[in-house]
């Protein structure tokens, strides 16, 4: 696109305004200029087209606000890492305490660090290798049930299947057949995502059951009632499971802090309770379906990983200490969350004024970075939109920088159960793929949908093969 000749082009310099400095911008206020060129509700699309047109850091505004959307890897650590003290999670993000409430992904400060105390001894390694064989049993119980050439929604599947390993590891509790509730639920509240963002004064909606959200409050409803029935059924138990529920009941009940805005301590607990849910069902559901459709599409890589699986397990079921061993399958997975991260982006807002680079940029601004485009950068992937988990292996790995791969966010704001889910998406694939391939239906499309997660917008339906 030519930059001197259309009036939706981007300044030829950095501008200068007062004491800042902002990079290359947008002529037009992004409202305007997205009207006549992005589809409502493609964030993905907006991204890329900065990324196109500017490189390393672009600049918009919507109304009177400033946004910086950032890919470069100094960048990004700059934001996430050395200054992250000045930032917090922006408004898009503060719109997920609808559903959240005051939980780990969305509270700040001392609460936040507060939550993430207690829930950490739950991630410790030796934790993590009591939780594998529940896992794994889970995994096949799953095969079980399926039958040679039937077709299902994989996405659906892998939603039950991580939200049993959820329960059962790190709260102890069977839900039987409330997995189809809550996943309904679930799925019901990320239909209304874009309403929920988008709406002004959403809350008042919410409250006055407006046409088009009024679905949200019934969802939530469903989500606490299995969630305070849980907190309720440890807290009569005379021996706690040491599960995370646990710590998380002992750490409040010995907590001198305030809970939280507005909050009681069984509220507190439910925010925490069920922010775990969604981030430690719904990205691994996520990752395993955008796997399964991968691998459909590249044989000659699931092949590969299937000749590992061959010979790490010689046909027995995996466990904990075969998880380092299956290398190609741990590269198969990292490789999926290259190219569909379900944690797709992240904002952040400013505090205090601050720099990056040669700019200066006024508090109250709002950064953006994009897991989605930053892993398809090909400064740093060759090849990036092509599926190659070689290029996980060590060796690949040292090649790029560690901030153009992030499928779990960094910083102090990491995901607290990354190592929980590497564990989960290796020994859930190699449960499945020892006994199932999975092929998908000519008819299936297959496109992204940024919401909370990067989902399947159209499922994903596969049909069955026993091998």
């Amino acid at each position: 696109m030519s930059t001197s000749s259309n009036s939706m082009s981007l300044a030829d310099s950095p501008r200068k305004t007062g004491p800042y400095r902002f990079p290359r911008s947008l002529k037009h206020n992004l409202i305007w200029f997205a009207l006549r060129k992005f589809r409502p509700g493609d964030p993905i699309g907006l991204f890329q087209y900065l990324s196109d047109e500017y490189g390393d850091i672009a600049h918009y505004k919507i109304g009177p606000h400033h946004l910086i959307f950032l890919n470069d890897a100094d960048f990004i650590r700059e934001v996430l890492v050395v200054q992250n003290d000045n930032f917090v999670k922006e408004r898009t993000v503060q719109r997920t305490k609808l559903l959240l409430g005051e939980g780990m992904i969305t509270s700040e400060g001392s609460h936040h660090r507060v939550q993430r105390q207690a829930a950490q001894p739950a991630f410790h390694r030796q934790r993590l290798s009591s939780y594998a064989d529940r896992m794994v049993a889970e995994a096949t119980n799953l095969c079980s049930s399926w039958q040679h050439n039937q077709q299902l929604d994989i996405s659906s599947e892998m939603m039950r299947l991580t939200l049993r390993v959820v329960s059962k590891t790190l709260f102890s509790a069977d839900l039987g057949d409330k997995v189809h509730e809550l996943t309904a639920a679930i799925n019901d509240i990320m239909g209304l995502y874009h309403p929920l963002i988008l709406l002004p004064a959403v809350e008042l909606l919410i409250h006055l059951r407006a046409p088009g959200i009024a679905g949200f409050a019934k969802a939530k409803k469903k989500l606490d009632s299995v969630v305070y029935s849980m907190i309720d059924a440890h807290r009569q138990q005379e021996d706690g499971s040491e599960d995370l529920l646990d710590m998380m009941i002992r750490a409040e009940e010995s907590s001198s802090a305030e809970p939280g805005p507005n909050a009681t301590h069984n509220e507190s607990l439910r925010d925490q309770v069920i922010t775990i849910f969604l981030a430690g069902y719904e990205t691994v559901a996520n990752a395993l379906t955008w796997t399964w459709y991968l691998l459909s599409q590249n044989p000659e890589a699931e092949q590969k990983m299937r000749d590992e699986l061959d010979c790490v397990l010689g046909g027995r079921t995996p466990a904990f200490e075969d998880v380092p061993k299956l290398r190609y399958v741990e590269a198969t997975f990292a490789e999926s969350m290259r190219l569909y991260p379900p944690a797709w982006a992240m904002g952040r807002r400013a505090l205090t004024d601050f720099t990056l680079g040669q700019y200066r940029l006024p508090a109250g601004t709002t950064v953006l970075i994009s897991q989605y485009i930053t892993h398809r950068d090909p400064r740093h992937f060759s090849d990036p939109l092509c599926f190659k988990p070689e290029r996980f292996f060590a060796g690949g790995r040292a090649s790029f920088p560690k901030f153009s791969y992030f499928p779990f966010g960094a910083g102090a704001r990491q995901c607290i159960g990354e190592a929980f889910a590497w564990m989960e998406g290796v020994l859930l694939l190699a449960t499945i793929a020892q006994k199932w391939r999975l092929h998908l239906v000519p008819a299936q499309r297959v496109e992204p949908q940024p919401l909370i997660t990067l989902r399947p917008k159209y499922g994903m339906r596969m049909q069955l093969e026993k091998r």
